[in-house]
Order: C-alpha cells, then structure tokens, then sequence
C-alpha cells in the first residue's frame, strides 16, 4: 500500500481533503511549509496522526484565508486557524504565530504523506516543538505528543540535544 493511499484510509478523506488543500498552495503559489508531528515524520520513523501542522508564509496568510474559506471551514485562533473539511477526519492548524515567520523561506522537499512537500529543516521543526512541548496552555495529551516527538527528533540527530532547555530534558527521563 502505498504511504498517500493508507494516510487517506487513516483520515478517512472521503472528500480528497489534503489533496484540494496542497492544489490550493501550489495553484495560487502560496509559500507554506509542514511543520509539526508530519515535519517530524519527514526527518525520523514515521507515526500515524490526523494532524497536519502548516506554516504560511506571513504576507501570504490574509490571502490563503480568504481562498481556502471557499472551500474549508476555517476556526480562527489567537496563534493558528484550523481547517477542516466535512468527509475528512484530517485536522489541519495553519500556525500564525510570528515565531514561525523564517520557516516557509528555510523549507526543502521532502518526502512525506506519499508525495514530495516543502518540510521546515529539521532545526526548525524542533524548534516548533519545543515552543510547544513549553506551552502552558496547551493541553497535557498533546504536550505528551510534544515530547515524544522532541525524543524521536534527539534520536536521529543527538546534537539537538545541546539547544534543548534542561526542563524538557528532564520532562524526557521521567
């Protein structure tokens, strides 16, 4: 089976979803790159998530709002808008925290989801989660989820462990 055949069979994307949101990207040329547990999927072993964590590029945000409320529902958050469509169990969080503004410029291909897409560089994403993993008002579950990505990341590449904080060290051998 191929990657992007069982990624539609884990989200149940009845309604091509991910597809008529990556022809929206690169039809209209928006600068967008993954980020989150899918970015981490693109450096280390791959896990199954609903999830799919993007950043647009900042001056291109207003325009991609506006094109993908069209086709999507879109919930507005303080640091995120997240997409959704009805036949889809895929949940997608554009981040729009300024923090992430460097990324969409920094992105290569990578492969991921069955298909090539402009993924964050590994520093990147593991910078996105440790800004998460330190969020307090993030949930607990998804902070967990945070942390076992930081580990999977420290696994392939133990030289992030020098810009990791000694509190998610510590979160990590508990």
């Amino acid at each position: 089976m191929r990657a992007s055949t069982f990624w539609k069979l884990v989200t149940v994307d009845e309604a091509n979803f991910l597809d008529a949101l990556i022809d929206l990207l690169e039809r209209h040329r928006i600068r967008y790159c993954v980020v989150g547990g899918q970015g981490v999927n693109a450096y280390a072993e791959p896990v199954v998530s609903l999830d799919l964590d993007l950043v647009i590029a900042v001056d291109q945000v207003a325009e991609f709002e506006k094109l993908a409320g069209r086709l999507f529902s879109i919930e507005r958050f303080p640091h995120s808008l997240n997409l959704s469509a009805p036949g889809s169990e895929l949940r997608v969080q554009v981040q729009t925290d300024p923090r992430y503004a460097g990324f969409p410029g920094r992105a290569s291909g990578r492969e991921i989801l069955g298909r090539t897409l402009p993924v964050a560089p590994m520093e990147d994403v593991f910078q996105g989660e440790l800004w998460a993993a330190m969020d307090p008002g993030r949930r607990a579950s998804k902070r967990q989820k945070d942390l076992a990505d930081i580990a999977r990341l420290l696994e392939v590449q133990p030289g992030l462990r020098s810009r990791t904080p000694r509190e998610i060290l510590e979160r990590l051998l508990e």
